[in-house]
This record gives structure tokens, C-alpha cells and sequence, in this order.
């Protein structure tokens, strides 16, 4: 009987633990099948350096209240691991761990990059000859995972931008006849602007623009945009997400550094476009920065993303069983109203490296607002409410003790 490894990649979310309670949880209902579920501490990185929590030595209880706590119970981290021919040894030392602990099951939790790296496992397995069934379960806030209808995450930070933004337009509508006009929310979403969008889904009556990294910027068009709502509505909302490019293909917040990834470091879209609209239409402004925010906010997250999110979990462990190998579990739509889902798969070769952007005709004919197709994919996203229990005013999240497995192994250095 082999034992099982899980791992969070990445950004957490408000909903990632969900999915690991669903791993965990279902796990457990097959003493017979798998052994331990071993957690990687801060991500891959536990794998590598073999510091393994052994998650048979965490409460029923404290398991089950995962389903309820943000960010990442076990550790996450932004670890890209080179490709095999760069750094062999890295994934050698993943299947020396493994076999050190009989770990035959490799649930990877993250998004594309988690899915390159999983990918590979299963193939170096195979070549070493000690079989590993790697099986990504998808989590990104960005929602940009083929295959997938949507990607846990997701739905609980549009729900969060999207009363975020109904919540400070009602603010600044109180206030504009003599103070702010122009309110500025800057948002994730690198390439893709899923999370932009969801702040469309407020009320046709509140004057909302919408900067999307899939448009570039207008400078003219927009500002134009800004003036005509003041003009007309006394005062204007704009979400701008931190992949909004200029024609030329820079970032507006770009700082000229870059990460791990070889990502450009980004921050600062929303004062740039705050400063451009003071400079050339004078308007008084307030802009802020829902980064860490928006995907920590389990008190506001969707019910639906929850659901999904333990689902998937749940349907991991189940494939694994099923003798499934380099797959993903994924969200089938079946219908909007009501809204309909269930599971299905994709493969790990189709998913890796693969990005899925806004469909154009998601996005209105100007370029700053959602059409009605797209309001209509995102409204059960967000649909539903699910609180965490509260503990004298505060959501009472569980902290897990996180005891680590024996090493057996050397020292690696990564």
C-alpha cells in the first residue's frame, strides 16, 4: 500500500485548503488503498529538502475546518523547478523521497506551472522505473487554466471585487458633489483579466470602466471614457487590472525587475492611471490595491467555489484510485441557470504552459466594460455565501500542528 504526498503551489487562495480537506478527507475513507497523506512543507520545497508533514497526525476536526481557512495550510511557495535536462537532479531527489517514504500518489495543487512540474514527475518516474501517479488539482485566482470551466480560486475573489467595487461606488457617489470623483481599484491578473471583469457585475447604474490586460491601453479613449461618466453620473469607478499593457506592450506598472518565473515585477497600475486622470481632467481621486486582500478573503467567499474546490480535491484522490495518471480534474459547465456542474479531466500535456484569456466577446465593443455573455459565465461563480464559524468577532481559522515525518534521506541543497 502506498502512501500519498500533497503540495500547494503557489498564490494561495481563499479556497485552497478546501481542496486539500477534500484530498485529506477522502484519503482517510481508504485505509486499505492509501497509507499516509504526507503535505510538503511550503510547497515542492518540502518534497526537495524532505520536510514532510505527516497530516495522519492532524484532528478530524482540525482537517475538516480547512474547508474553512484561507491561504495555505501547509506553506506554499513561488518554486519554478527548471526542466529536466536544465536540472535532472531536482526531480531525481523528488523520486529519491518518495521512495523513501513509499509515496506512490504526487497531488500537486496549483496552477500552470504546478502543471509543467507534475507533468514531469510522471515522466521521470517513468523512466526511473518507480511508478508515481501525478495528478494536479487546479487552483488559480487568475482563472486561466484550459480544460477547465473555471478554476477554484477564482470565484471568491470576483465575488470579492465585485462587491468591492459595488460597496466603494456607493461611497464615492455619496461624496462626489464636493469631494472625490474618481475612485481607482487595481486588481490581480497578469495576462489574463478574469478578476477585472467580475467588477462588471455590479449594476448597469453605477458608471464602472474596466481596464482589461487583454486590451491595450488608450490613453485618449479612455480618459474620454472617464470624463463623459463624471459628466454624466457625478463620478466614476475604474478597475484596472496589473497586466493593463501600453500599444507597446509594456505593463503600466512595470518596475523593470523580474521574479523567479522571469515574470516583470509588477504594482502600482492604479496610481498611474489615478495621476493620468488628475493630470488631464483634474478630478479629485482615491485609488487602492486589493492585492493580498481579494484572495484572502474567505469571510466573503463564494459557496459555489468552495464546493468546487473540495470536489476536486475529492475527485484526486478518486482518480488516483481509479488508476489515472498525469491528469487534472476539472469543472464541466453543464448549465447557467440553474447552474449545473460537474467533473471532469483534462491531461497534464494539454494543460502545462497553456494560459486562457478572455474571450473577445466577453469584453464589450469599447474595450471597458463585460458583455452580457460574460456577466452570464461569471454570475454563478459567485453565487451563494459560505461563512466561516466566528470565534468573538473573528473568523475562528484553524492553525494545524504540521508534524514532520522522520528524514531519511541526506541533506539536499536546492
Amino acid at each position: 500500500m502506498k502512501n500519498a504526498f500533497y503540495a500547494q503551489s503557489g498564490g494561495v487562495t481563499a479556497v485552497i485548503n478546501a481542496s486539500a480537506c477534500g484530498v485529506i478527507e477522502t484519503a482517510r475513507k481508504y485505509p486499505g488503498q492509501i497509507g499516509k497523506v504526507y503535505a510538503g512543507e511550503n510547497g515542492i520545497i518540502g518534497a526537495l529538502t524532505e520536510n514532510l508533514i505527516d497530516t495522519s497526525l492532524e484532528s478530524e476536526d482540525d482537517i475538516t475546518a480547512l474547508n474553512h481557512t484561507p491561504s495555505g495550510g501547509f506553506g506554499s511557495c513561488r518554486y519554478k523547478m527548471k526542466s529536466l535536462e536544465e536540472n535532472k537532479a531536482e526531480y531525481e531527489r523528488l523520486i529519491e523521497v518518495f521512495k523513501a517514504h513509499n509515496i506512490g500518489y504526487f497531488f500537486y495543487n496549483g496552477g500552470g506551472d504546478s502543471a509543467d512540474t507534475c507533468l514531469k514527475v510522471s515522466q521521470l518516474s517513468e523512466s526511473m522505473d518507480y511508478p508515481i501517479q501525478a495528478i494536479q488539482i487546479p487552483k488559480t485566482v487568475d482563472n486561466d487554466l484550459p480544460v477547465t470551466d473555471n478554476c477554484p480560486g477564482f470565484g471568491s475573489v470576483a465575488k470579492y471585487i465585485a462587491v468591492s467595487t459595488l460597496e466603494a461606488s456607493f461611497d464615492v457617489s455619496s461624496m462626489a458633489a464636493t469631494s472625490t470623483k474618481v475612485f481607482v481599484l487595481e486588481v490581480m491578473g497578469r495576462h489574463a483579466g478574469w478578476i477585472a471583469a467580475a467588477g462588471g457585475l455590479v449594476d448597469d447604474s453605477i458608471p464602472v470602466v474596466i481596464l482589461f490586460p487583454e486590451v491595450d491601453f488608450n490613453e485618449k479613449a479612455f480618459l474620454e471614457k472617464v470624463d463623459n461618466n463624471v459628466k454624466d453620473f457625478g463620478y466614476c469607478t475604474i478597475v484596472v487590472s496589473e497586466g493593463t499593457k501600453w500599444p507597446d506592450g509594456r505593463f503600466l506598472a512595470e518596475q523593470g525587475t523580474r521574479d523567479d518565473f522571469g515574470h516583470a515585477q509588477l504594482g502600482g497600475a492604479a496610481p498611474i492611471v489615478a495621476n493620468l486622470i488628475k493630470e488631464s481632467l483634474g478630478y479629485k481621486f482615491h485609488w487602492a490595491v486589493a492585492d493580498y486582500l481579494q484572495r484572502a478573503a474567505r469571510h466573503l467567499a463564494s459557496s459555489s467555489d468552495v464546493k468546487q474546490a473540495y470536489a476536486l480535491g475529492q475527485a484526486a484522490v478518486e482518480m488516483a484510485l481509479a488508476g489515472k495518471n498525469s491528469v487534472m480534474p476539472a469543472i464541466i459547465r453543464i448549465s447557467n441557470k440553474p447552474y449545473k456542474w460537474e467533473i471532469g479531466f483534462g491531461e497534464l500535456k494539454d494543460i502545462a504552459n497553456v494560459e486562457k484569456m478572455m474571450p473577445e466577446d466577453y469584453i464589450s465593443k469599447d474595450g471597458f466594460h463585460i458583455t452580457k455573455k460574460c456577466r452570464d459565465y461569471l454570475l454563478p461563480l459567485i453565487e451563494g455565501e459560505n461563512y466561516p464559524p466566528y470565534n468573538g468577532g473573528l473568523p475562528d481559522y484553524v492553525v494545524l500542528k504540521k508534524s514532520k515525518a522522520e528524514k531519511k534521506l541526506p541533506p539536499f541543497k536546492i
